[in-house]
């Protein structure tokens, strides 16, 4: 397969911007910081479920949210999960609210989990049991995964745990993936039976522009196809990890003192 220029000039740039950003000391503010602080996988994994699940908003608020959340489960959210009924979980956070979700719903969604849990022994575990390695990508094991989570509610949900099935780009669920999969500085890993190769971009707002800006895709909706076609691109450029330069590329929108527009024009993208 030959390589376009602009696939040479986007891994130039990229591979810069992952040399300068891709560290921990810029994660903050993040909600991915918050798994750091539990050195157990099922921990983890119910950290990073809660964490992705309300990374919508401004970070500031995410950053709250996620805190309120995290101080009631105590030093173990897994077994706070496994020590609690529905009721006790509807009763911890009746008053939790964070943009339109509301503490019934986050209830919801540990429960749900709980139940898998119950189930499987992890959320890993359950994962697994929807994926293949003859698969592209995690599509398929992520629409297992969620219509698992839905099968358990009580209600429609979809605007809080959206599914692939919808055509939803699933931003936060592959924020998830990636958190739980990729194992480096930033990503603290555990879930080592999948192989980075088959995760998607987590694709929100600023990811579609910046993959505007740098011609991955021309697609004007931010949904599951243009986050494929996006990733696809990144795996020309990254074929073991297209999602390599997520977080380095999120910085661009997050920090003050960086301007997207005018690093890609200084990197010859215009």
């Amino acid at each position: 397969m030959r390589t376009s220029p602009d696939s040479f000039r986007n891994k130039k740039t990229l591979d810069h911007l992952y040399w300068l950003y891709h560290r921990r000391e810029f994660v903050h503010p993040d909600p991915l910081e918050y798994l750091y602080h539990y050195p157990h996988l099922q921990d983890r994994e119910v950290v990073a479920l809660i964490a992705s699940s309300l990374a919508f908003g401004r970070v500031a608020q995410i950053l709250n949210s996620v805190s309120c959340v995290l101080e009631k489960m105590g030093a173990s959210p897994l077994l706070f999960l496994l020590d609690s009924s529905f009721s006790s979980l509807h009763s911890a956070f009746a008053d939790f609210k964070h943009r339109f979700a509301t503490g019934r719903d986050l209830a919801q969604l540990l429960w749900a989990a709980r139940s898998i849990i119950d189930e499987h022994g992890s959320l890993y575990r359950f994962f697994l049991t929807g994926f293949t390695d003859k698969d592209d990508t995690v599509l398929p094991a992520l629409c297992n995964f969620t219509n698992a989570f839905h099968d358990r509610f009580e209600w429609d949900w979809n605007g809080f745990l959206p599914s692939p099935h919808s055509g939803s780009a699933c931003k936060r669920l592959n924020l998830f993936l990636r958190w739980m999969v990729r194992q480096d500085d930033v990503d603290p890993g555990g879930w080592s039976q999948i192989p980075p190769a088959k995760l998607i971009v987590p694709l929100d707002t600023h990811m579609h522009r910046m993959g505007l800006l740098l011609h991955l895709t021309t697609r004007k909706q931010a949904d599951l196809q243009t986050a494929l076609e996006i990733t696809n691109a990144f795996r020309k450029i990254a074929p073991r990890d297209p999602v390599r330069y997520d977080f380095s590329l999120t910085r661009l929108g997050i920090r003050n003192d960086l301007n997207p527009r005018a690093f890609l024009g200084s990197c010859g993208f215009h």
